[in-house]
């Protein structure tokens, strides 16, 4: 059987989307949790996951070599990117540029460029009792997590009747549509803040732009709910959850600590928060 995509993210960060994605993917039986905030992966801290398998994720970059380079250029004008620049008797590469299309390789026509390999970055796989854990981390200078993300989706792919929990970056960039891509349902993770409003409606636009399904958990939920409650009621978006703005809740994040694990009526919201995402996605 295939995988169930369910993919949490937020308009901005510090939201509280990696709170709800470990906490769903504890209380699902059969999950397996995917940090795809590859810039920044926290998953870790509160599923504390044995690890099996590190994989170093490569891309190709270009270099030049000079026993055959006329210096003619073309090369710099196939790159979309600005990743090649010909200065005076030199053809720069700037490999934080260069998105790996092959295109300056292709052409090259004196078949003066070699495409070697570059790390940017890796990918964790483990276990976390009985969730199973995926993680990817861009290396610190890198700029593109979207191969990193493409790797992890193979690997996703390589496991059969899963639900994955998809722990998304923030804000509405390249890496999050590359995240969400073919979702069986997007949980959008927002505060009752003006901030909060502003980016929810962004990544409610982000999320309808790609057709998915989508439903809304408001975080830090307290007396100012109304603001995300009545978008989400003119937008005909269900809000699924409200986790309390308490000090308790607070502590335990910043201890490491999963909230199913010391709040049992929080855990009881976040089982209920399973059953309708799964009965929305059956619909």
């Amino acid at each position: 059987m295939r995988n169930v995509k369910i993919s949490v993210l937020s308009g901005k960060g510090g939201t509280g989307k990696t709170t709800v994605a470990v906490n769903l993917a504890k209380v699902i039986d059969n999950s397996l949790y995917a940090d795809c905030d590859v810039e920044e992966p926290n998953g870790y801290l509160f599923l504390i996951p044995d690890i099996t398998k590190e994989i170093p994720v490569k891309i190709k970059i270009p270099e030049i070599d000079y026993s055959k380079c006329t210096l003619c250029g073309d090369c710099v004008k196939a790159c979309r990117f600005g990743a090649l620049a010909h200065i005076g008797k030199r053809i720069l590469v700037f490999d934080h540029l260069c998105h790996s299309c092959g295109a300056c390789f292709e052409m090259c026509p004196h078949n003066a460029i070699i495409e070697k390999d570059k790390i940017i970055g890796g990918i964790r796989i483990g276990k976390s009792g009985s969730v199973d854990f995926i993680e990817g981390k861009l290396n610190i200078g890198e700029a593109i997590g979207v191969p990193i993300l493409k790797e992890i989706k193979k690997i996703i792919n390589s496991y059969n009747d899963k639900i994955v929990v998809v722990d998304s970056s923030p804000g509405t960039s390249c890496s999050v549509i590359n995240s969400i891509d073919n979702s069986d349902m997007c949980i959008l993770v927002t505060e009752p803040t003006p901030y909060g409003f502003h980016d929810l409606k962004l990544a409610v636009e982000l999320v309808r732009s790609m057709n998915l399904p989508m439903a809304v958990v408001i975080n830090k939920s307290g007396d100012e709910d109304e603001i995300i409650e009545k978008y989400c009621k003119e937008q005909d978006i269900d809000v699924l959850m409200k986790i309390p703005f308490k000090k308790e809740i607070a502590k335990a994040y910043s201890k490491g600590k999963l909230l199913v694990d010391f709040d049992k009526e929080i855990k009881d919201k976040f089982k209920q928060l399973s059953g309708q995402v799964m009965e929305l996605i059956k619909r």
